[in-house]
């Protein structure tokens, strides 16, 4: 089995695989203070790390990869993939420096790569809201705004007076309490963001392109999307497990 991670900056998500099937995903707080003798311990309730004979990496936190590396040599004895160079990805980042798109936003993209040589806009709602324009196998563009739970924190930690609020999407957009006031604006406002940068993409690339969303708030978001969209919550073990079997 293939033990697939991908480290966020508030989550690390997990999965395993069998080289084509996931069967079982699972979600642990990043701790940035965790040694890998604490996250192998998070990992063997979980899982049954016995089982597991390759792993592979995919970080947007150096100091919990170098954790994970350790933990994947040391208690599985594992070499694991990391995505960073020279790792072969099938993705070619067209931008103006390379080297710092993360390696969440390659797997992303490698697993809508599949040589049809359609154009496709990722949207990924998570701790940093991201929108990867992906066309000919490659990355040619990307859209970086804060994510819902960032924008809250930020409100209330501006603010005297605004509570910390739950993400639920109200009955109406015109909220009638402070509560429903900010709901609104962070689930109501998110969706009419990315439709409108979506209509302002469209503009842009002159060309015909599928949507797809990812990412642990994409399920409160897509209900208010005009957008037509393709929602795939495994989106980033479908890159990565795709990159894996690049260089098995």
């Amino acid at each position: 089995m293939i033990l697939l991670i991908d480290v966020g900056n508030t989550t690390i998500n997990m999965a395993v695989s069998d080289g084509e099937k996931l069967f079982k995903t699972a979600m642990i707080n990043t701790n940035l203070n965790k040694t890998s003798d604490e996250y192998y311990m998070d990992l063997r309730v979980i899982f049954e790390l016995d089982q597991i004979k390759n792993v592979i990496i995919s970080s947007v936190v150096p100091v919990v990869t170098k954790e994970l590396v350790e933990l994947s040599k040391k208690h599985l004895n594992i070499e694991p993939i990391t995505i960073e160079p020279p790792i072969k990805t099938g993705v070619r980042v067209n931008t103006d420096n390379p080297k710092e798109v993360g390696a969440d936003l390659i797997a992303v993209a490698a697993a809508v790569i599949n040589n049809d040589n359609k154009s496709y806009l990722i949207v990924d709602l998570g701790t940093a809201s991201k929108m990867i324009y992906v066309k000919n196998n490659a990355i040619t563009g990307v859209i970086i705004f804060p994510g819902i739970e960032v924008s809250i924190k930020a409100l209330v930690g501006n603010t005297a007076l605004l509570p910390n609020i739950d993400i639920k999407v109200p009955k109406k957009v015109l909220g009638k309490n402070t509560i429903e006031c900010m709901q609104s604006g962070v689930t109501y406002g998110v969706a009419a963001q990315i439709d409108g940068l979506v209509e302002m993409i469209k503009k842009e690339v002159n060309e015909e392109f599928s949507v797809i969303t990812t990412g642990g708030l994409s399920g409160v978001i897509n209900p208010l999307l005009k957008t037509k969209i393709t929602d795939q919550p495994n989106l980033i073990f479908d890159g990565l497990l795709k990159i894996y079997n690049l260089n098995r």
